[in-house]
């Protein structure tokens, strides 16, 4: 069997997957090591088992114990999970066929191009998610959530409320936002017109007294 057409098109694939899509989109250099090893480690792997009957039900045992030992490792992002999988998959798809295989080139084009497109700026965009602290105790999500876009300037899509430290008055939340709405303080309230309003009330207690 001749195995370099498969070999050939994986190195391409793993290529642009790590330096055309996530390099030059997320800058992460220790990501881009772990991707072309595993990738390369699971090719190499997949070729050796299948030329034994048991070769596939051993690379899917391969393809989820990897998978387990790296997301249990450390922390990464749901999108650089994403790409971790892809690139198992790139090797495993490569390395299974052995031989030039058709179908398997357009499922690994599909696995790129599924990236491209999933990972694309474009896709979504103005969609944001993070965890913030409030400096104020909240237990009403419809007050966290505008208490939120005002510091965000955002239109606030959904808000969980983590932790309400009532002690040290401060409040968790995990918000999914979209960016577009002009920034406002807490309350709605412009910060210029508060402090005119402060201004203009302590002068008349001034005059009054």
């Amino acid at each position: 069997m001749n195995a370099l057409p498969m070999i050939a098109a994986d190195l391409v694939a793993i290529g642009l997957l790590t330096f055309a899509l996530y390099f030059r989109r997320h800058h992460r250099r220790d990501l881009v090591v772990a991707f072309l090893g595993v990738n390369v480690g699971v090719l190499a792997v997949s070729l050796l088992l299948s030329a034994s009957s048991i070769g596939l039900g051993l690379g899917l045992g391969l393809f989820g114990v990897l998978s387990i030992i790296r997301l249990r490792s450390t922390e990464i992002a749901q999108h650089e999970v994403a790409y971790y999988f892809s690139a198992l998959a790139l090797g495993l798809t490569a390395g299974l066929s052995a031989q030039f295989d058709a179908l398997a080139l357009a499922m690994m084009g599909a696995i790129v191009a599924t990236m491209w497109v999933g990972d694309s700026s474009l896709l979504l965009r103005g969609y944001r998610s993070q965890v913030m602290v409030l400096d104020h105790a909240v237990a009403r999500e419809e007050e966290a959530a505008a208490a939120a876009g005002g510091l965000l300037g955002a239109e606030v899509k959904h808000i969980s409320i983590v932790r309400t430290d009532y002690v040290n008055d401060s409040t968790v939340v995990d918000v999914r936002y979209r960016l577009g709405v002009p920034r406002q303080r807490r309350g709605g309230h412009d910060p210029e017109e508060a402090a005119l309003a402060r201004l203009v009330q302590g002068e008349r207690s001034a005059v009054l007294s």
